[in-house]
């Protein structure tokens, strides 16, 4: 393992050299300093894949820098969750941090069973009422989603904690007909909850979640989760840096039994883990047919899954992956084009994509632009406190570090350096 900065930088070196290239303008080309390169050419200094990848493109070398430099071991386990004998509640603060606490399933259903009577809801009612409830808790979930744009996790999890206990004592009293759609709905919710778990930065909490949505789901003859649930898992492994368990987990996904739209999403996640990788063909083979599944019209039952405020999803994965494939400046400029078409009310794919995009121009070298880009959306990212999202925010502050004598990065740092701190603990 220690070799391995030394044969990085000594193939670096003959790649260089092979191609014409002094390490004055290589560094210039790649936007990092000589004294940097020098220090990775001779293997005093580690690199990253980030820079390997982005040497790789550069040099047109096919991905030979990539795999000298992997990324996070497949070895590594995704966090794991507890099991079905105890449920998670989140708990609030008053200062408005939020952790998530075991509790006793029995416990857990009492408390859902009063959340019930005190809507209303007890065993006496006709099957009527009870589907004007679940109409009601439906139309509610869809403002739950979109308070999830605008809002930090701390808000939304706790009400989605309390419904989906609720959901679940209602459909222990319903009659079969309406339990299955009661059980499918409230599989939703604890699919969202999953999500919101991740932004909060508590993976373990979202895997739990997104495991009890999977059973939920099932047990309302909904077979869609249980793929889907990969694609959510894949997610967590992309952001871990993990290529190989991103790819694999997105490849189980399109080998279940499951929706073209799962499929589909699947596909997408399948070329952010060949992009983490560096393979910029298995990427693109991955888009072309995340975008044919994803344009054929046929909607999933119940609620959509995945992004609903994305007007072309591939194109935005496109512009994130050539960034990750070290082609920032072209990734910018589908990011320029798609972050237009995001509606405004969305803050929190606002903020995601609007971070990578600066990202993106960071990169290549528009350190100006990119600072001016970064600060028209920190409200956004304060607003919605996403763990993944202060992730690329991270990078994007480690890349403008290499500039730090620019005025406008010197400006910056300092709302920068807020933001950063200003996440869930």
């Amino acid at each position: 393992m220690n070799e391995q900065p030394t044969l990085f930088g000594a193939e670096l070196r003959r790649l260089r050299i092979t191609a014409g290239l002094s390490l004055t303008r290589l560094a210039a080309l790649l936007h990092y300093s000589k004294g940097h390169l020098s220090k990775i050419e001779t293997g005093s200094k580690q690199p990253t894949p980030e820079f390997a990848r982005r040497c790789d493109a550069l040099l047109e070398t096919g991905g030979k820098l990539a795999v000298l430099v992997p990324a996070q071991s497949s070895d590594a386990p995704l966090p794991e969750t507890h099991g079905d004998g105890e449920v998670w509640l989140m708990n609030l603060a008053s200062d408005g941090k939020s952790w998530f606490q075991p509790m006793d399933r029995r416990q857990a259903l009492a408390a859902g069973a009063a959340s019930v009577l005190a809507f209303g809801m007890g065993g006496g009612h006709t099957a009527a009422s009870q589907a004007d409830v679940v109409s009601t808790f439906r139309t509610m979930f869809d403002q739950f989603r979109r308070l999830g744009q605008t809002a930090s996790p701390s808000v939304v999890l706790p009400a989605l904690t309390a419904q989906t206990h609720t959901l679940r004592e209602l459909a222990a009293q319903s009659r079969p007909r309406l339990r299955g759609e009661i059980l499918a709905l409230n599989s939703r919710y604890a699919e969202f909850a999953g999500w919101m778990a991740q932004e909060s930065g508590d993976d373990r909490a979202a895997l739990w979640w997104t495991d009890r949505a999977v059973e939920m789901a099932e047990a309302g003859d909904d077979r869609t989760l249980a793929a889907y649930s990969l694609v959510r898992r894949a997610l967590v492994a992309m952001y871990l840096d993990d290529a190989q368990q991103t790819i694999e987990l997105a490849r189980q996904a399109q080998h279940t039994k499951t929706s073209v739209r799962v499929r589909g999403l699947a596909a997408q996640r399948e070329a952010q883990g060949h992009a983490l990788a560096g393979d910029y063909d298995s990427c693109m083979r991955s888009l072309d047919w995340a975008r044919e599944l994803l344009s054929v019209v046929r909607p999933d039952g119940g609620p959509v899954l995945g992004t609903a405020n994305l007007p072309d999803p591939v194109a935005m994965v496109t512009g994130w992956c050539l960034h990750d494939l070290g082609r920032p400046r072209e990734a910018a400029a589908i990011l320029d084009r798609e972050i237009r078409r995001v509606p405004p009310r969305a803050l929190r794919s606002q903020a995601r994509y609007g971070v990578r995009r600066a990202l993106a121009h960071a990169a290549a070298g528009d350190v100006d632009h990119a600072c001016a880009l970064i600060e028209q959306v920190l409200g956004a990212v304060d607003s919605v406190s996403s763990a993944t999202i202060t992730t690329d925010l991270r990078r994007l502050a480690r890349t403008l570090g290499r500039f730090h004598t620019a005025s406008s990065v010197r400006k910056l740092q300092p709302r920068l350096i807020a933001s950063l701190h200003n996440k869930i603990a």
